[in-house]
């Protein structure tokens, strides 16, 4: 089977109803994202960051996968398929995708503050003040901030050079260093970008452009790959 690769970013769960940081001017409902993103603000303000987090866990809970996430689920019938995501939802694993790597994260974890391998699956229940891990230090979110490292770059650097498809859904390509991953998949892959912003890309051979929403967008692929 060919192996087929899905890149996907905020605008494919827009359509459920989950906000996007690019659509919100710097603000993400009414927090400003550096102030509840980043490793300063987990130093300076743990209470407010927790809070943070947890709305966005209930704003997921409610949610439910759409036709996007749904159709890039039924690609495993015919393709061998690899999600990497940026998102922070689990709405690719709800609609079926077996294989997903999240670059950022997700919400349904949390980890040690201390050790960044002990992680927990917390699901959709808050984490609070004073819940600590094993070593008794305080629950992070297990969410990579803004200044941080993403420890899953190299794997998703190694399935996109190994791609014989690439499919990019929703992202702007502006977020670093995961915005570079077009450039690494092979020369000889087919590439398509959904998206109904004007995306700025590298000159990139095999690229068919698909200026759509992700769920729209994902109709007129799958036409394209049969």
């Amino acid at each position: 089977m060919r192996k087929l690769v899905v890149f996907t970013g905020a605008g494919i769960s827009a359509e459920s109803g989950i906000k996007t940081f690019r659509d919100s001017d710097g603000l993400w409902e009414e927090y400003n994202i550096m102030d509840v993103a980043t490793p300063e603000a987990w130093t300076k303000s743990p209470e407010l960051v927790l809070e943070f987090y947890n709305k966005r866990k209930a704003q997921v809970k409610g949610a439910m996968p759409n036709l996007a996430h749904n159709l890039v689920a039924e690609l495993e019938d015919n393709f061998e398929v690899r999600v990497i995501t940026q998102n922070i939802d689990d709405l690719h694993e709800r609609a079926g995708s077996t294989d997903v790597l999240h670059l950022h994260g997700i919400v349904t974890q949390a980890r040690s503050s201390v050790d960044e391998n002990l992680i927990y699956d917390v699901g959709f229940n808050a984490i609070n003040l004073g819940d600590k891990c094993e070593l008794g230090f305080q629950l992070r979110p297990h969410i990579v901030w803004f200044g941080e490292d993403v420890p899953n770059m190299n794997r998703a650097y190694e399935l996109v050079s190994d791609a014989d498809i690439l499919i990019i859904i929703g992202t702007s390509l502006n977020v670093h260093p995961a915005a570079g991953l077009i450039n690494d998949a092979p020369t000889k892959s087919k590439k398509y970008l959904i998206d109904p912003n004007e995306i700025r890309v590298p000159d990139t051979d095999n690229l068919i452009m698909i200026k759509e929403k992700a769920t729209t967008g994902m109709q007129q692929l799958v036409k394209l790959l049969n």
